[in-house]
């Protein structure tokens, strides 16, 4: 194989690599010949039309220019372009004539005028005082900025190279292809004719520079910049032009913040509907192919086009997709583990002897979990209880909660590799935070203050030290407001809990009355999503007020810092109540006749006989379930709702207007704009998740299972939303997905400690272990089976003597009316002494070996599972082995080329000197 692919190279690839290049090693092109299909040199849509011309190559110019005219007439047609057919839109601003802005706006646009953009005005077919404003960057201009803004454009194209393997190895690879060859294609895949090649990811790149534009790649001068290259040249000039005299008077978001301008958007390159289908005609254009092998629902199994998603949306949605996928793919042996866990559970409850007591235990008679209004209770009554938790409390508990452990470093491990990889791929390993933007509003209020930046040595507005900590010191101080606020509206939901558990006990019916505690756990439940979904309005608020306050250097730095006010708001909202109920929840309640009270009055709440596990349970289950649901309907319900709204609008007013007759500008303007805040939602809600899939977990299996099932879905409403229903977002770039991979970290480490806590202080698991090994039937032997249970139920509670209850504590009822006579004792869940002791209800020995295994469990666990996260950090690498050859296999053709570069221009200048040399020698007499 590898002597047939050396033979094969083309005599033109060969010419662009030095003959030291290849030598020792095999050279391949990136796309395999193995395929069948030749690789074009391309840089323009028209291909997209015609699926045949997938294996075209554009030689030179003239090829390229002869497709010209058939996308000017197909962009003219579509409102992709100028009056005069030929000119892109790269931007749309829209305004209304009514607005009183006008001054602002004329001096901004003679401002645009003079950067060199052009311009075009066109009213709205549908409302005459709209004004949709065309802006075109020429060539000039954007050669011009593409060389400030260090934008990388492709120059030479890629080589990569295969080690010589044994011909042992050469022989069974080609037994493996041949064996493929019977099987079926890949179903997850798509086939290679249905995607357009993409030239740039196979190009050596380079910034761009006007002095060296004849080493790029250029065919055609109007492709030669995609759309999203257009577009964010364009956003770049717009940010920095004035439209008043003054420093702090510039800037395209300033305008749109004082309504000077409605709207402004790059459009979308067409319809994403066709009447003919992509497999005979080809795709119109790139969001049409997108809708057809991504976005449209028929496609979910599929692998996502990423490279077709960077090229249309930029590298930033790129990678948030591909960091959704690899989560949504990583979650598959999760939720198969969670689910085998869950099904343990239900396969070994007829053999759980700790069940099996309590649902016989008719005789035993527990002690009202309220005051007054609770009645005695049968033990036995709790059975149903007692199944569900030991479907989520069993022996494969404490697995789980170890392999979800290691399943979040390995999920973060892995993920950097394949980060490495698309970082390379998509030319961004040499993208650095200093390329990145200084926000105007931060070069307007320091513009005074410059300094020398040191990386490159060009004066930059300075903030100093004093200004730059004090306002972190107010936003800090606002940080913890919040943080008291949310602990207040937990504060509320447990007096909510305490009240009204008596009411429910007292309610007349008596499918209420009989489940008081599991109907206050579920409508405290609900009642907390609400508040959190409000609380979510304020912190959102506030959080914007103190980014703003700390005035932030770059773009990414206000994210950054915006993005972890956010979370940490958030999360602590949405947690708080959960960390209640899986620590607190029956923690503190002292014991009958001494109980400890609310403010001295009100009684804290109890666990549930069979254990406080099913009230965490529930409390995770409806919060993901409810979230999850919310988030999903606000996603797509809220702007597909919009935008029907927006069309039966215009049906009353104009009548009905065929959708297509529209020009591409007022189709998009009539769809939602993305979320002020880029893709912070919808990082928010997959890190929220990703939180309670991993961090009580031990309480809830089928948390990734759920999780799962969510993404799946997730992905493809996310696409749906992106292609159809939203304006096309500003592409910008982005090395990795910033802030968030450290926030993933920060919860891989709580997950552990959460999970230690939950199972040795919520679950009844180290009690359990504690009776089989010391006070149980096998006590001493060295073992634990079910067998070695019985009798946990019993020893597991103490009793207490109804006579020595609180005046206020005293139920209304003797308990005549259940059992035939008046309750003279009663049972209830700690480790004390009998009343009749001669220490009466201090705590008995067992107890103190149950806190002791508890403590022992948590340090054990953590201690292990932190040393099996930092093995695996450490074996696996950050950048996969074929990776770092081809990073250096680049490196060192790149300074070949420059070196063979160096040598032509030197063999020039010495023929041309020679040249000289003769000329004159001629006319000397």
């Amino acid at each position: 194989m590898e002597e047939s692919s050396a033979e094969t190279l083309d005599s033109s690839t060969q010419g662009d690599v030095p003959p030291l290049a290849v030598k020792d090693v095999q050279v391949v092109l990136q796309k395999e010949r193995s395929d069948g299909i030749s690789t074009p040199s391309r840089d323009d849509d028209s291909t997209l039309q015609n699926p045949g011309t997938h294996s075209s190559i554009l030689d030179d110019n003239s090829k390229s220019q002869s497709a010209v005219p058939e996308v000017d007439r197909r962009n003219k047609s579509s409102g992709l372009c100028f009056g005069d057919g030929k000119s892109l839109i790269d931007y749309i601003l829209v305004y209304r004539k009514s607005s009183s802005q006008s001054e602002k706006r004329e001096m901004f646009e003679r401002n645009i005028r003079a950067e060199g953009l052009r311009m075009e005005k066109e009213a709205s077919l549908t409302n005459s005082d709209v004004i949709f404003l065309k802006l075109h960057a020429p060539w000039d201009v954007l050669c011009r900025y593409a060389e400030l803004m260090n934008i990388r454009m492709p120059f030479r194209r890629k080589i990569f190279y295969m080690h010589r393997r044994h011909k042992f190895l050469s022989r069974m690879e080609k037994r493996i292809n041949k064996f493929r060859g019977w099987l079926p294609r890949k179903p997850m895949k798509f086939d290679n004719d249905t995607l357009p090649y993409l030239e740039e990811n196979e190009s050596f790149t380079a910034p761009f520079s006007r002095s060296r534009i004849h080493h790029f790649i250029i065919h055609n001068k109007d492709t030669f910049f995609n759309n999203a290259t257009r577009s964010r040249i364009v956003h770049h000039i717009l940010q920095r032009v004035k439209y008043e005299e003054g420093k702090n008077k510039m800037g395209l978001n300033r305008l749109l913040t004082n309504n000077s301008y409605d709207a402004a958007f790059p459009l979308h390159e067409g319809s994403y509907h066709s009447k003919n289908s992509i497999r005979t005609h080809g795709a119109e254009n790139h969001r049409h192919l997108l809708y057809e092998c991504w976005a449209w629902w028929g496609v979910w199994y599929k692998y996502q086009p990423l490279d077709l998603i960077r090229r249309y949306f930029g590298e930033k949605i790129g990678l948030y997709f591909a960091w959704l996928g690899w989560y949504t793919g990583m979650l598959f042996p999760a939720a198969v583990v969670g689910l085998f866990v869950f099904l343990y559970g239900v396969f070994t409850l007829e053999h759980c002897a700790v069940s099996k007591e309590i649902c016989q235990a008719t005789d035993t008679i527990m002690c009202p979990i309220c005051d007054q209004y609770c009645p005695y209770l049968r033990l036995s009554d709790s059975c149903i209880y007692a199944k569900v938790t030991h479907l989520f409390d069993n022996g494969a508990t404490v697995f789980f909660a170890v392999f979800m452990a290691v399943w979040a470093t390995v999920f973060l491990e892995f993920w950097k590799r394949r980060r490495a990889v698309l970082a390379y791929d998509w030319d961004l390993i040499d993208w650095e935070e200093e390329e990145d933007e200084i926000r105007p509003q931060f070069e307007a209020k320091y513009s005074k203050k410059e300094r020398m930046n040191p990386i490159s040595g060009k004066p930059e507005p300075y903030q100093a030290f004093t200004d730059k900590y004090s306002r972190l010191l107010v936003s800090s101080s606002g940080i913890f407001f919040m943080i008291l606020v949310v602990i207040a509206a937990v504060f509320g939901i447990v007096i909510y809990r305490v009240i009204t558990v008596s009411t429910f006990a007292a309610f007349g019916w008596a499918l209420i009355r009989n489940n008081s505690q599991v109907a206050t756990t579920g409508t405290a439940v609900c009642i907390n999503f609400c508040v959190i979904m409000l609380l979510n309005v304020l912190y959102e608020r506030v959080a914007l007020f103190l980014t703003n306050l700390e005035q932030p250097r770059t773009e990414s730095e206000w994210e950054n810092s915006f993005t972890f006010k956010m979370f940490l708001f958030q999360f602590v909202n949405l947690n708080s109540s959960t960390f209640y109920i899986a620590f607190f929840l029956g923690r503190f309640t002292g014991r009958p006749g001494a109980y400890l009270r609310l403010i001295n009055r009100w009684k804290l709440e109890e666990c549930h006989p069979s254990g406080c596990l099913i009230d965490l349970c529930m409390q995770m289950g409806i919060i993901m379930v409810l979230k999850q649901t919310w988030n999903n309907f606000m996603e797509l319900g809220y702007p597909l709702i919009q935008n029907w709204w927006t069309r039966q609008r215009l049906k009353r007013e104009h009548g009905h207007i065929p959708k297509a007759s529209l020009p591409q500008w007022e189709r998009d303007y009539n769809l939602q704009s993305m979320n002020a805040y880029g893709l912070f939602d919808e990082y928010l809600k997959m890190i929220l998740q990703f939180g309670f899939t991993t961090i009580f977990v031990a309480a809830f299996p089928l948390a990734p299972l759920l999780a799962l099932i969510n993404n799946i879905i997730e992905i493809r409403l996310d696409a749906y939303k992106f292609v159809t229903q939203w304006r096309r977002p500003l592409p910008s770039q982005a090395k990795d997905i910033g802030i968030w991979y450290g926030i993933l970290e920060g919860i891989g480490i709580l997950s552990v400690i959460t999970n230690a806590f939950v199972i040795a202080v919520t679950s009844d698991f180290i009690p359990r272990l504690v009776y089989a090994y010391k006070y149980g039937p096998c006590a001493g032997q060295g073992r634990a089976g079910e067998g070695c249970m019985m009798g946990y139920v019993n020893a597991s509670l103490s009793v207490f003597r109804v006579s020595d209850f609180e005046k206020r504590s005293q139920p209304r009822t003797n308990g005549s009316e259940l059992f035939e006579e008046a309750v003279k004792y009663c049972r209830y869940r700690d480790y004390r002494e009998p009343p009749d002791s001669p220490e009466p209800y201090t705590y008995t020995l067992q107890f103190w070996h149950v806190l002791a295994a508890r403590l022992a469990f948590i340090i054990v666990f953590e201690h292990m599972v932190f040393a099996i996260k930092t093995l695996i950090a450490y074996l696996i690498p950050d950048l996969p082995k074929d990776l770092r050859d081809r990073m250096r296999r680049e490196k060192y053709l790149i300074q070949e080329m420059m070196y063979e570069a160096e040598l032509e221009r030197l063999q020039k200048e010495k023929d041309e000197k020679k040249k000289k040399d003769r000329a004159h020698h001629k006319e000397w007499p």
